[in-house]
């Protein structure tokens, strides 16, 4: 009776960290979305003919703020390259703006949507979840959780995405899906 006991606790507990089957957009046109924020708006296809790194994320989240800072020093290293476009989940808007000015995130595209509609379109359950999205709109990778987006590999693959190129680094395949 423990065995079975046991057995069904182990099934619950697998079931409840099951994140569900996620849409799957590797290799197919990214779904287009705009985002109204603060008398903006910004539409993911307005960034055609960019790399985007299209990072869901939010204040709150504490992996999401730790790599806001790699995210800031990329974006500044491949300005010319890659747009950074920040979702964040946040319900706050003070919040939301302090943060981007005490982390010097001004430089991302960070816009506030607290009604997740682009997370869920693109499947989001956890933060911070991100997609490289080439040139023509294509996503080529998602990442789940925290990258280091200033290390030598992920840049070198961000390179190779703006010129054509799609193989994922081993830095940035370890989050992929």
């Amino acid at each position: 009776m423990k065995r079975i006991a046991c057995l069904l606790a182990l099934l619950a507990l697998v079931t409840a960290c099951d994140r569900g089957e996620r849409p799957k957009f590797v290799n197919h046109a990214a779904p287009d979305f705009t985002v109204q924020d603060g008398g903006r708006s910004v539409a993911l296809s307005s960034l055609r003919g960019k790399v985007v790194v299209l990072n869901f994320w939010a204040t709150w989240c504490p992996p999401c703020v730790d790599e806001v800072p790699s995210l800031v020093k990329m974006q500044a290293l491949m300005r010319d390259h890659v747009t950074v476009f920040a979702v964040s989940v946040d319900e706050d808007e003070a919040i939301f703006r302090k943060f981007l000015h005490d982390y010097g995130a001004e430089g991302l595209l960070a816009v506030r949507e607290p009604s997740r509609k682009s997370a869920e379109l693109y499947g989001t359950t956890g933060y911070p979840e991100t997609f490289i999205i080439d040139r023509n709109g294509v996503v080529q990778r998602k990442l789940v959780g925290p990258v280091n987006w200033t290390d030598p590999e992920v840049i070198g693959y961000l390179r190779q995405v703006a010129a054509g190129a799609t193989a994922p680094p081993a830095a940035a395949a370890a989050n992929s899906r």
